[in-house]
């Protein structure tokens, strides 16, 4: 991941490797679970903010959002094609497969109660964006809908994971040490509600 980070913010290539590699590996982890990409971006930020030029912070947010943006529409075009398949698609097994029937449920109730803002929250929820896109896609909504309510939410996720990143970075003077703890700020607050699931599910009577 740290090599994976200095190499999306190079001071020497930032066109030419840097911000490409940032925009493509987001739109990867967006469509298949290979790279943790809210760790990536706070990486970036964190490498950004030893930068000399004030921008970086910019290009940061601007090219994690647009790729997070244009990852979840892609897949979610490919779900909505699933759907009218009569015998759906890959990327639709894949879309159900990580959706636990439990979760989904969960989401298709905040989907009916919240509407579109629910969207903003499952994308800053760990591991909350499939189940609500699986929702979205069992509610038929049309890919215009679904893109217009996951704008916001993919400006919030950017937004959110770029000041993990900065505050990473602030805390130590070496770029690797300020990567390093944006990283495990960004696997510690994934995995609180996984640990806090565990907790309650221990302490819970039965």
């Amino acid at each position: 991941m740290l090599a994976i980070a200095e190499a999306v913010t190079s001071d020497s290539t930032p066109g030419a490797v840097g911000y490409p590699s940032l925009f493509l590996l987001v739109v990867l982890g967006a469509l298949v679970p290979v790279v943790p990409t809210g760790a990536l971006v706070s990486s970036a930020a964190a490498l950004a903010f030893h930068q000399s030029a004030p921008q970086s912070q910019l290009y940061v947010f601007a090219v994690a959002a647009l790729a997070a943006f244009i990852g979840d529409t892609i897949l979610y075009w490919l779900g909505a094609r699933g759907m009218r398949s009569k015998n759906g698609s890959r990327w639709l097994k894949a879309i159900r497969d990580r959706a636990p029937q439990e979760r989904l449920e969960q989401a298709q109730s905040k989907l009916h109660e919240h509407n579109v803002s629910v969207l903003v929250l499952s994308r800053l929820v760990p591991a909350g964006r499939i189940p609500v896109m699986l929702a979205c896609l069992l509610a038929k909504w049309p890919l215009r809908r679904f893109a217009r309510g996951n704008l916001p939410a993919c400006l919030a996720w950017a937004v959110t994971y770029q000041l993990i990143g900065i505050l990473g970075g602030s805390l130590f003077p070496e770029p690797w040490e300020g990567v390093a703890a944006a990283i495990g700020l960004t696997l510690l607050i994934s995995a609180a509600p996984m640990l806090w699931r565990r907790v309650r599910a221990r302490l819970s009577p039965g």
